[in-house]
């Protein structure tokens, strides 16, 4: 069995990470986010979100995945961004 370098690990998770970071598409350039990228951006939080999202006709929904077996919800940025700036409570 190979022992590994612990320095060389780090050295090289570190370098994953890094490309990572590269590699993720700022905020105000995504079309569509996640619940929780929508909370970090409005400082909304996650139960609150969902509960919007459930709304019938929710403006800023988008349903991923088959009309009766939705795998997840993604926040469409722009009219979340409309939505927050017509109302004065939520």
């Amino acid at each position: 069995m190979e022992m590994i370098n612990i320095e060389d690990y780090k050295d090289s998770t570190l370098a994953k990470l890094e490309e990572q970071k590269k590699q993720t598409v700022p905020i105000e350039s995504k079309v569509a986010l996640t619940i929780k990228e929508a909370a970090e951006y409005s400082n909304i939080g996650i139960n609150k979100l969902e509960s919007l999202l459930r709304m019938p006709r929710c403006p800023f929904v988008l349903y991923v995945g088959k009309k009766k077996l939705v795998k997840r919800k993604l926040v469409k940025r722009k009219e979340f961004e409309r939505f927050i700036s017509e109302n004065i409570e939520i």
